[in-house]
C-alpha cells in the first residue's frame, strides 16, 4: 500500500511540475500566434480609434498581429462577456473604456463580476470629454447653453453612447449645473450619436475630444467647451467647462484587460508592451486629440479602476440610473 501512495504522490508531482513547466515556456513564447482584442462596441467611436492604434502598436512590438473584433451589444456586456470566458493565454483581450467598470452598476444582472472575472493589464489613457451641440440649437459657448436652458428648461436632449458611460455621468453633473431637465437618448456606441448629432436629430453630446473634434473643424457641430482642468494645447480657442462652471471636470479613460487568473508573465509582457507603447509617437498622436497617455503598472491600474467603481456607484445610486 505504501509503494502504491508513493507512485500515486510521485504522479501527482510530476502532473503539477509539468504543468507550470508548459505554464514558463507558453510565457516565454507568447505571442506565438495571433492575438485577438475584443472591443465590446461599434467601429468609429473614440475607443474604437484608440484600441486600433494601440493594438498595431503592440503588434509591432511583439511580432504578432494584434486585431481588433467589435463585438458591441447589451451596453458593451456581450463582448466582455466573451473575454471573461475565455481562456488565460492571453490570446483574447478586453480594451473598452470607463463604461466598463460603470454600466454594470446600472444593470439588473450581469453574466460576470468586474474585479474578479478579469486581470486589469494597463492603463492606457484618460480623455477629456468635450461638449458640443448640433448648430440647429444656436449656441457657440457654454454660457450661450446656460441661457437656453433658462428658456428651453424642459425641451434639450443629450445622446449617451451608453447608459452609466463616462459621457452620461458628465451630462448628469452639466444637468445638475443647469439646473434643468436633460433628456437622455440612449446609442449603441458613440459613433451612432455623433451622426445624429451632426444630423440635427439630437441637441448635444458629451464624447470624448477625439471623438467630436473632425466635426468641429468642419463646422458640422458646435464644441462649447472640454472637460479638463486646463485648456487643451490642440484646441485653445475652447474654454474648459469650469471657466463657466466652478470645478466642472469630468474625463473617460481606457485600458487593456485579460481573463481572470491571465498568467503572471504573459500579463506583464503586455503591460510592459503597454508602457512602451505610450512612450512613442502613440503619445504624440493621442495628446494631439486631446487625450492624455496614462501607463503605470498592473497594481496601479487595478487600484484606479476600484476608485473609479466607488466614485461612479455614488453617482448612479443618486440619481438611480438603470438600464430599463
Amino acid at each position: 500500500m505504501k509503494v502504491k501512495y508513493l507512485k500515486i504522490i510521485s504522479s501527482v508531482l510530476i502532473g503539477i511540475c509539468s504543468c507550470s513547466t508548459l505554464q514558463a515556456q507558453q510565457s516565454t513564447t507568447y505571442p506565438d500566434k495571433s492575438v485577438r482584442v475584443i472591443i465590446p462596441f461599434p467601429p468609429g467611436g473614440t475607443l474604437d480609434k484608440v484600441g486600433r492604434m494601440l493594438a498595431l502598436k503592440l503588434g509591432e512590438q511583439l511580432g504578432q498581429t494584434f486585431y481588433i473584433e467589435n463585438k458591441p451589444g447589451g451596453n458593451g456586456v456581450i463582448g466582455a462577456d466573451i473575454v471573461a470566458k475565455a481562456p488565460n493565454d492571453g490570446y483574447t483581450l478586453l480594451f473598452n473604456a470607463s463604461t466598463f467598470v460603470t454600466a454594470p452598476l446600472t444593470m439588473k444582472s450581469v453574466p460576470y463580476k468586474v474585479q474578479t472575472d478579469f486581470s486589469p493589464i494597463g492603463l492606457v489613457a484618460v480623455a477629456p470629454l468635450s461638449i458640443s451641440v448640433g448648430n440647429q440649437l444656436g449656441v457657440s459657448n457654454l454660457k450661450g447653453l446656460m441661457d437656453y436652458s433658462k428658456t428651453h428648461s424642459d425641451s434639450l436632449n443629450f445622446a449617451v453612447g451608453s447608459i452609466g458611460s463616462a459621457g452620461h455621468l458628465c451630462t448628469v453633473k452639466l444637468e445638475q449645473a443647469l439646473g434643468s431637465n436633460i433628456s437622455i437618448v440612449a446609442y449603441k456606441g458613440t459613433g451612432p450619436a455623433m451622426v445624429d448629432l451632426v444630423g440635427g436629430q439630437i441637441d448635444g453630446f458629451i464624447d470624448p475630444v477625439l471623438g467630436s473634434v473632425q466635426f468641429y473643424k468642419g463646422g458640422k457641430l458646435k464644441m462649447l467647451a472640454v472637460t479638463s482642468n486646463k485648456r487643451l494645447p490642440s484646441l485653445p480657442e475652447i474654454a474648459t467647462a469650469s471657466e463657466s462652471i466652478n470645478g466642472f471636470n469630468c474625463s473617460s479613460w481606457y485600458g487593456l484587460w485579460g481573463p481572470a487568473k491571465l498568467q503572471s508573465e504573459i500579463s506583464k509582457k503586455l503591460n510592459a508592451a503597454v508602457n512602451k507603447a505610450l512612450e512613442g509617437d502613440m503619445h504624440d498622436r493621442l495628446l494631439a486629440d486631446g487625450i492624455f497617455t496614462a501607463g503605470g503598472s498592473e497594481a496601479d491600474f487595478i487600484k484606479y479602476q476600484a476608485n473609479e467603481i466607488a466614485v461612479s456607484a455614488k453617482i448612479i445610486a443618486d440619481k438611480k440610473i438603470s438600464v430599463e
